[in-house]
């Protein structure tokens, strides 16, 4: 029998068991609902998600191939580096670590963040690479606070290094991150924001035999984001190793001669029977390395802002007037047309009228009467008129052209410009009365006017010569490994081939001999090397008119700058030896005032050519120049190529 008190709490239990069943109904039913939106609502994204928390894709760069000169010295190689990485994924705070990243390492978090920012489109599971090339400091600091920096990794990857710093930095080129625009072109497909790719010369000519095929490392994590195991490894594939057609010996002494005498511009010396380049520079330069190991805002501005623009290439991008470099066009154009031969005299008292207008000679007296081959020695001014006189400037486009000088090159180099030799079709469509005047052809004939050519067209134009009329594109890669051992690269056909008469070749052979190796000659001694038939044209291109130059150089004096930038370019170019010509190509020097200047560094690269052919030791450089060019301020400007020069 139960008792009231009894049956109050037998009451009292049942309703407390009844309210605990509720809530644990209640509760199982949260639980079953949290169940089902996490299986079946959200478990394709939860999925994913647990599969990245334990496993991580690392990329792994692959090398970029090796570069070698044409007797197999290593030119561009790659060392290891490190770089340090923010997975966001890992990263509960990512504006939080990277300020404790940037108090680490010492990267400002602008630098940092403004990475994160421009790769903000990427997976948050791949790592964004905020610090390339870091220092073993920056390394050790980021390891020591690993558990502060969660998200945060380090990784080995292959840079870029080239040994000589800027020899042959135009050559070479440099290489640096896709950018954006670039990935959405066909030659970029595939590729992930952060690669490394080639920006300029070689390296961007032939990227995709150099990128090499990127790795991966696959790993189990765990919560924090430390590695616990590697569970697969696919290894990069190195770029193709790539043997260039430059001679290291022969770079290396262009360079170390234009350092001697103080001078920047341009040089290349070819093969005239295969277009091989053996040598080539253009200067100022830059130093590749700045760019492999990430260049910064500050290094890419002042080169940006650099009044020498050591960025541009000035041998395939500079456009120059040829001054007297062009009298070679010229005589091989009148004697193949018929115009004169090469004992056609032509009297130079040092001035002569044409069209109503006094043109003058360099040589103030005159030369008196000569023949094709002295004046090609002595670089007759008034010879030159004569025949710009009896030949339109059309035939002389022509020849222009058939030798190499008009249009582009075709080196395997980015971003060349094209000569221009001028033409009536053109006058026809650039100028508002679509005249050409007989007198500019006059001008035209001895390389002033409107004439611009880059040397890399003149150096083109004197292995055609020196061949004896086949014109070929200059190549810069002789041959590439696949995986199977080098294979040399075909020579592209000649672009074309003219037939040049023997008596007339040999005519102009003779007077190019003859301009440096006797005392009248323009080049004489500065360019001669004994034994070897060294044949050249020296030439001088006017920045500025002669009327003009006296006012500009004295309105850059009362500004504080250098009057020396308007001061004229030298040219010399050249092949040897005369009859079997090995070598030809050109020099050209900014501002150096006269061509006779640019012949001493052709001579000392010939000097090294020969003697390493015929197992000598090098020779040393002896500069002999006062150098005019090379105390331009930081403030000032060096002018580019202006109306042209004849005379020496």
């Amino acid at each position: 029998m139960l008792t009231p008190g009894a049956y109050e709490d037998r009451q009292s239990l049942h309703l407390r068991l009844l309210v605990m069943q509720s809530v644990v109904v209640g509760l199982f039913f949260v639980l079953a609902s949290a169940f089902w939106v996490l299986q079946v609502v959200q478990y394709a994204e939860l999925s994913d998600r647990s599969e990245r928390n334990h496993l991580r894709t690392i990329p792994l760069r692959a090398p970029r191939g090796v570069l070698f000169d044409r007797n197999g010295e290593v030119l561009v190689q790659n060392r290891r580096s490190f770089r340090i990485a923010i997975v966001r994924e890992q990263t509960p705070d990512v504006a939080g670590t990277i300020q404790q990243l940037s108090r680490v390492t010492g990267v400002s978090v602008a630098e940092i963040a403004g990475v994160v920012e421009r790769r903000r489109t990427d997976p948050i599971f791949r790592p964004i690479s905020v610090i390339e090339h870091a220092t073993d400091e920056q390394v050790a600091a980021v390891i020591a606070q690993k558990l502060e920096l969660p998200g945060v990794m380090v990784e080995q990857v292959p840079m870029r290094a080239y040994p000589d710093g800027g020899l042959a930095a135009h050559v070479f080129g440099y290489v640096g991150e896709v950018q954006p625009g670039q990935l959405q072109r066909a030659e970029f497909s595939g590729l992930q924001p952060g690669a490394i790719v080639g920006q300029s010369g070689l390296e961007q000519t032939y990227n995709s035999s150099l990128m090499g095929t990127d790795g991966n490392r696959f790993v189990v994590i765990d919560s924090r984001g430390r590695e616990i195991e590697e569970l697969e490894r696919e290894n990069p594939v190195d770029g193709r190793r790539v043997q260039l057609t430059i001679d290291i010996d022969m770079q290396r002494a262009l360079e170390e001669a234009f350092a001697a005498d103080g001078f920047d511009g341009a040089a290349a010396f070819l093969d005239p029977a295969t277009g091989e380049v053996l040598a080539l520079t253009s200067l100022p330069a830059y130093d590749p390395n700045n760019f492999a190991a990430g260049i910064s805002s500050a290094t890419w501005s002042a080169l940006n802002a650099d009044p020498l623009r050591p960025l541009g290439n000035r041998l395939i991008r500079g456009l120059y007037s040829p001054g007297s470099t062009f009298k070679i066009v010229m005589a091989i154009a009148a004697l193949e047309e018929g115009v004169i031969t090469p004992e056609t005299e032509i009297s130079c008292r040092g001035s002569a009228v044409f069209y109503g207008r006094s043109f003058k000679c360099w040589k103030a007296g005159g030369h008196g009467r000569m023949t094709l081959r002295h004046a090609l020695e002595q670089s007759c001014n008034v010879f030159f008129y004569t025949l710009g006189e009896r030949m339109s400037v059309d035939v002389i486009n022509k020849w222009a052209g058939r030798l190499g000088l008009v249009g582009m090159t075709g080196i395997d180099l980015p971003q060349e410009k094209a000569s221009f030799i001028p033409s009536t079709e053109w006058a026809l469509t650039a100028r508002s009365d679509g005249r050409w005047y007989p007198g500019e052809t006059v001008s035209v004939a001895i390389g002033q006017g409107a004439v611009s050519v880059t040397p890399i067209g003149l150096a083109t134009m004197m292995a055609t010569v020196a061949n004896g009329g086949t014109l070929r594109s200059p190549r810069l890669v002789k041959a590439i490994d696949h995986g199977q051992g080098w294979e040399v690269v075909p020579l592209p056909a000649p672009r074309s081939h003219v037939v040049i008469d023997p008596e007339h070749l040999a005519a102009v052979r003779d007077g190019l001999w003859m301009a440096v190796n006797t005392p009248q000659g323009t080049g004489t001694t500065r360019g001669r090397i004994i034994g070897k038939d060294v044949s050249g044209k020296t030439g001088t291109s006017q920045v500025i008119s002669n009327d003009g130059k006296a006012a500009a150089q004295a309105s850059e004096r009362a500004a504080g700058r250098d009057p020396r930038i308007y001061e004229d370019h030298g040219w010399f170019v050249f092949f040897a030896p005369r009859d079997n010509p090995e070598v030809a190509g050109v020099v050209f020097t900014e501002h150096s005032e006269h061509g006779y200047l640019s012949a001493p560094i052709a001579k000392y690269v010939l000097e090294t050519y020969f003697a390493k052919k015929e197992g000598r030791p090098l020779p040393k450089y002896k500069s002999a120049v006062v150098p005019a060019a090379s105390a331009v301020p930081a403030g000032g400007a060096r002018a580019g190529g202006g109306g042209g020069g004849g005379g020496q």
